[in-house]
């Protein structure tokens, strides 16, 4: 359903269920245009609801992973799946609502998606790129990589959700630290830190992350998608209110108990 190209990436579906997303622009970087944006955050609702993929995984061309945006690219480029979205207008109720419904929505979307998502960081993870790796379950980084939000360096805020994803990962102090000092890190500090799970030679990190994918396809689908939005739910409730919340899903899952269900 989702296999195909969009704007500023490409989607194959490998054997397993393994989709793998590609950035495809890497004469600049991977920045993403309004448009690829859009193509992004629908793809991402369509990838819902296919019932061929079980897993993806999000990697880019070239140098880059996703280097920030490039919002020169006002016109949608060929092929579109979504509508373009009037440009040019900059009051502020029209600048929030662009940065609110267009802006937050690839990284919402991606982490919205219960089934499980891989980041395979190969070169510069940066502002855009940053949180859309942030918003992936896990995340294999090449030795070369870079991650940063870069966003303050041109007196930006971090307005794609990068600054509560890093609040996520490091906590409110190292999220300060990383965000006001303008901080650029290479692949083992990003490790430390927490931003990915592991650090592998450039040539490998995609074979990695698809190693993992399949490790994670081959599993019972229903149950790992349910435990998914739990532990992401965990985050943000009391132990009851946990415990209530994994409960009605084992309800769910548990009567079929079918372990290598798909």
């Amino acid at each position: 359903m989702i296999e195909g190209s969009y704007q500023g990436f490409d989607i194959e579906l490998r054997e397993g269920g393994i989709g793998l997303l590609t950035f495809g622009h890497p004469e600049r970087l991977n920045a993403i245009s309004p448009g690829a944006k859009r193509d992004l955050s629908q793809v991402m609702a369509l990838a819902q609801f296919d019932d061929d993929l079980r897993v993806l995984v999000l990697t880019g061309t070239g140098k880059a992973f996703v280097a920030g945006v490039d919002n020169q690219r006002a016109q949608p480029e060929p092929p579109t799946l979504a509508q373009a979205v009037p440009v040019g207008q900059r009051a502020q109720v029209t600048l929030y609502s662009r940065l609110a419904h267009l802006a937050q929505e690839p990284v919402r979307a991606i982490r919205r998606l219960d089934k499980p998502t891989i980041a395979a960081v190969n070169g510069y993870a940066v502002q855009l790129g940053l949180s859309i790796a942030l918003a992936c379950d896990f995340a294999v980084a090449a030795r070369s990589a870079r991650l940063g939000s870069a966003t303050l360096r041109m007196a930006w805020q971090p307005d794609e959700g990068g600054h509560w994803l890093l609040v996520e990962h490091l906590g409110v102090k190292e999220a300060l630290d990383f965000l006001l000092r303008k901080r650029m890190v290479d692949a083992e500090e990003a490790c430390r830190l927490g931003l990915v799970n592991e650090v592998v030679d450039d040539e490998a990190v995609l074979g990695r992350a698809l190693d993992l994918a399949a490790e994670l396809a081959a599993g019972p689908q229903v149950s790992m998608r349910l435990l998914k939005k739990a532990i992401y739910g965990a985050a943000h409730l009391t132990f009851d209110q946990a415990g209530d919340d994994i409960a009605s899903k084992s309800a769910i899952c548990e009567p079929d108990g079918d372990p290598a269900d798909g």
